[in-house]
């Protein structure tokens, strides 16, 4: 297929095809860098702006070594170094970074919808890096990668995502590109942070751990979105973790072969006790490397495609 696209905003507004065109760019990304080292410095000249309007770690460092391994200038800002602590709109911050002579920019901000909203403003591709409780479309993308990379065709596989689901985006977007290609979701945690609306989305719904655990080929654990929250959905973190963290007792009903996920960051002792967390069952520091990959894959799409190169 041709990558139609200038921007990455969601993954609900992707099809099938064009998610499997993304992956299919990073494993070739990746297996080039893995063969020489390096990769084909494709966006030389080009300058990316990161605006980090929340605190990241994994995401905001993944987005400047990709863009530094094509070959780009990156600048990352923060929203305590920007303008908009003085009151500057995000409109206004948008356009003035690409008035500055921005050829993308890489935008999370805790408003959702604010990446579109900017798309529709600017005349460079937006690179959608979270949108308060609405998408993470890049983390959506690297865990796929990289549950493909374990399980091979995610067709009629069994993933199990636990945790909160009702104010994770990382959920949301797992949740759109699991679906697409095929694989069986299912939303478990506490009746509070899983909904049974998920369920007209095509996911299982289920409050019960030991039901989602069973016969899942990988499960997902996401943390507690305190920050999203405007009040408690449960009783107390300790009681969370005794019905809901993936312990010994908790692993021993899953697949041997089973996969651990998780997007990190991840509360030890929580969502997944310390030893399994440095488990082989986990891959939770691949999903960290192939997140490189994919997006090198991402900036190298909308950018290019920007330039007119259907390729």
């Amino acid at each position: 297929m041709i990558w139609q696209r200038n921007s990455l905003l969601s993954i609900e507004d992707l099809s099938s095809e064009e998610i499997i065109f993304l992956l299919k760019k990073a494993k070739s990304i990746k297996e080039q860098k893995e063969k020489s080292g390096q990769v084909l410095p494709s966006l030389k000249g080009k300058r990316i702006i990161n605006l980090f309007m929340e605190p990241s770690t994994r995401t905001r460092v993944a987005f400047e070594i990709a863009a530094k391994s094509l070959g780009a200038d990156i600048i990352s800002i923060t929203g305590e170094a920007s303008s908009l602590t003085k009151g500057e709109t995000l409109k206004d911050t948008a356009m003035n970074v690409q008035a500055l002579g921005a050829d993308a920019i890489v935008i999370r901000h805790s408003s959702p919808g604010s990446p579109l909203f900017l798309s529709r403003l600017v005349d460079v591709p937006i690179i959608n890096a979270g949108d308060g409780a609405h998408e993470h479309p890049s983390q959506a993308l690297l865990d796929i990668y990289t549950l493909q990379e374990k399980l091979g065709d995610l067709r009629d596989k069994k993933i199990t995502i636990l945790g909160d689901i009702l104010f994770s985006r990382v959920a949301r977007s797992n949740l759109w590109g699991l679906l697409k290609l095929g694989a069986e979701v299912t939303l478990a945690g506490p009746s509070t942070l899983v909904p049974r609306e998920f369920e007209e989305l095509g996911a299982r719904v289920t409050h019960d751990p030991n039901s989602a655990l069973e016969g899942a080929d990988a499960v997902m654990l996401l943390r507690i979105q305190h920050e999203r929250q405007q009040a408690s959905h449960f009783p107390s973190l300790a009681e969370y973790a005794n019905v809901f963290g993936l312990d010994s007792v908790a692993l021993a009903r899953m697949k041997k072969n089973a996969i651990i996920l998780h997007p990190g960051p991840l509360n030890r002792g929580v969502e997944i006790e310390s030893e399994i967390a440095d488990s082989h069952r986990a891959v939770i520091l691949q999903q960290v490397a192939n997140g490189i990959a994919v997006r090198m894959a991402i900036l190298h799409s909308c950018i290019i495609r920007q330039e007119g190169d259907p390729s």
